[in-house]
């Protein structure tokens, strides 16, 4: 079956004690609504609903599932319920609260607390958008991305991997303290045995051992995600994707446009979580952990005359990049999926 949209559930359905409001996210795999509980409480609900295997039409609540799709249709189905009821067994106030699980319509629901915010990409979109130099302080990087390893090592403990590690899935609250969401296990589950369901990773933030059937997953994997989401932070653009970095690594030279920028520090912990050997990565979170926090610089006030020369350097390397550096690809505008 090929990709197709799904139509979301009707605004102010009453469903397992819950209301829709409105849809909020979709993407290839799930819906995410808002709706509200029986107290009034607000909460978003995660719909299990992969577009390559099933089909809603207007006004249905049920999918239509072929006989051929029905079987890899239950597996993922199983895959997202284990997660959800895994999920739910961590309280951390950094990975997303998942406080109800249901099945209703033919498929599974995921219940989880609602926070008012944005997520990282649009915060980092709209300094690019401002011309902000540099794009994140130093110090956001830091404090944040602690609080959000904090979050994936409970992860970890609980033997689960994010597997989907990007900005558009780090969510900051209105107090800018961030939450894990949106993990992909259930889609690498599907992954590993059912290739009908290629791609489950996201080109830029995924490591190389996601683009193989077989690959050796493990903390390194969302370590290589957590790096490539520092640097979107610093350039607001993904890294160059890891399966190209394998024939013609181009890395270098954008790591060296960000001297100056940050401290030699932090581009030295991106490097190292963005090797393409996993054994060359940090193998634990905590080892992560222990090289953000070295004591930073205060970044002293630009001159008038560095600041012009900073802004000379940006015009001369947006140039080079419009004749033939093509690498770094603008985040799109992506959804919670």
């Amino acid at each position: 079956m090929a990709a197709q949209n799904n139509a979301p559930l009707p605004d102010g359905l009453e469903i397992s004690g819950y209301r829709i409001v409105k849809k909020i996210a979709s993407g290839g795999f799930s819906i995410v609504y808002l709706a509200s509980d029986e107290d009034g409480n607000a909460v978003a609900i995660k719909e299990y609903l992969p577009s390559s295997l099933a089909l809603r039409q207007q006004g249905e609540l049920v999918p239509s599932i072929s006989a051929e799709n029905l079987p890899v249709y239950r597996i993922g189905l199983k895959c997202f319920f284990e997660e959800g009821r895994a999920l739910a067994r961590i309280a951390h106030p950094n990975v997303v609260s998942v406080i109800n699980f249901f099945r209703a319509n033919e498929t599974v629901y995921m219940v989880m607390a609602y926070e008012s915010g944005r997520s990282l990409q649009e915060h980092i979109l709209r300094r690019r958008d401002k011309g902000e130099k540099p794009l994140v302080s130093e110090r956001f990087i830091r404090r944040m991305f602690s609080q959000v390893m904090n979050g994936l090592r409970e992860v970890h403990t609980n033997k689960l991997l994010h597997l989907d590690l990007k900005p558009a899935n780090i969510y900051l609250r209105l107090d800018g303290t961030p939450i894990l969401l949106d993990f992909g296990a259930a889609r690498q589950t599907l992954k590993t045995d059912l290739p009908k369901l290629y791609p489950m990773y996201t080109p830029g933030f995924a490591a190389p051992e996601l683009y193989s059937k077989n690959g050796n997953l493990g903390p390194w994997t969302d370590i290589y995600s957590i790096g490539a989401s520092i640097f979107a932070c610093m350039v607001g653009a993904p890294p160059q994707p890891s399966d190209q970095r394998k024939t013609m690594d181009k890395m270098e030279n954008h790591y060296r446009k960000l001297d100056g920028l940050y401290s030699p520090d932090l581009i030295e912990v991106v490097r190292w979580c963005l090797k393409i050997d996993p054994l060359e990565r940090p193998q634990s979170v905590f080892a992560l952990q222990k090289a953000l926090s070295t004591k930073v610089q205060p970044q002293k006030e630009l001159t008038f005359v560095e600041k012009m020369k900073l802004k000379f350097n940006t015009l001369l390397a947006r140039i080079k990049t419009k004749r033939g550096d093509k690498d770094h690809t603008t985040i799109q505008e992506n959804t919670l999926m």
